[in-house]
């Protein structure tokens, strides 16, 4: 089965979908190795590759009520009281791309922590599929559960080495989306940065509200990285909630967009061919700015 971009998009948000054959490479075993078959096909020479020596980096067990997730862990060794980055991943989970990410918040003094969000519902590696990833996987997470497992994300930083007084959250496509629901959801954040998650959509029972739904809600600014180019995420989509924002509350209107006219979904994802690295280099400044101007630094 075989979806375009825009198909995916209506169901969740997603990259784009032509990915249905099985993609040459690595995949992961634990978290952060390799990458996800349905990802599509790997980039190579542009992935970025960041070192982990002066970090502490890898897997940790993070405490739910009485179950665990697992989550990539990267921070600079020997150091506490660090600002904390939960950093949520695409559609498919926490792979090389997202632990490299990690590493380079880490390397910018964060205590970052990227939890992997599917792992009651399945192994998003496991699939060479987008559409069944998204049905079988994807589909059956409840929003109510990611901020229930990014609170105690945030609990468990804080208990390891994190300052809770300079938390913020990042996300891409998926966690793009995510990122503006945990804004209007914890009091414990300083900041948020969405990289082009899907603002509206169909309200089911799992995701009952769409980050246009809670403008009003919003308890950190956020920074919306968007590409002018996504098929998936319509410019008109950005200039509803940019009007929506305007007469929001004092996050809202302190929210703000970025669009690269020319960049496509997923710009930032150096392993995919649709990385464009120009955009993805002044987004990631724009990312730390955010952060340090609104005291998640």
């Amino acid at each position: 089965m075989s979806l375009n971009e825009r198909d995916v998009h209506a169901l969740l948000d997603v990259t784009h979908a032509g990915a249905g054959p099985r993609r040459r490479g690595l995949l992961r075993g634990a978290l952060g190795l390799g990458y996800a078959a349905a990802a599509g096909p790997l980039v190579a020479q542009t992935a970025i590759k960041t070192p982990a020596d002066g970090l502490v980096a890898g897997d940790v067990q993070i405490p739910v009520g009485a179950e665990t997730i697992p989550a990539y862990r990267a921070a600079p060794a020997g150091r506490v009281g660090l600002p904390v980055v939960l950093v949520l991943s695409e559609i498919f989970g926490v792979h090389e791309y997202i632990a490299d990410t990690a590493r380079r918040f880490a390397r910018a003094g964060y205590l970052a922590l990227a939890p992997e969000l599917f792992v009651r519902q399945g192994d998003p590696s496991g699939y060479g599929e987008m559409a069944r990833l998204l049905a079988e996987v994807v589909a059956k997470v409840p929003d109510e559960q990611v901020a229930r497992d990014l609170d105690a994300c945030l609990d468990w930083a804080v208990a390891h080495g994190g300052d809770g007084q300079r938390a913020a959250v990042t996300g891409f496509c998926w966690g793009g989306r995510q990122t503006w629901l945990y804004a209007a959801h914890s009091p414990r954040l300083k900041a948020a940065v969405a990289w082009y998650g899907r603002l509206e959509g169909e309200r089911t029972a799992l995701q009952p509200r769409h980050p246009i739904d809670v403008v009003n809600q919003l308890k950190a600014p956020v920074l919306g990285l968007y590409g002018g180019a996504d098929t998936g995420i319509p410019l008109a989509s950005v200039e509803r909630m940019q009007a929506a924002l305007a007469q929001g509350n004092a996050a809202a209107r302190a929210s703000r967009f970025v669009v690269y006219p020319d960049a496509p979904h997923a710009f930032h994802a150096d392993y995919r061919p649709t990385y464009r690295a120009e955009p993805a280099a002044d987004a990631w400044r724009r990312c730390l700015a955010w952060f340090a101007q609104h005291g998640a630094v």
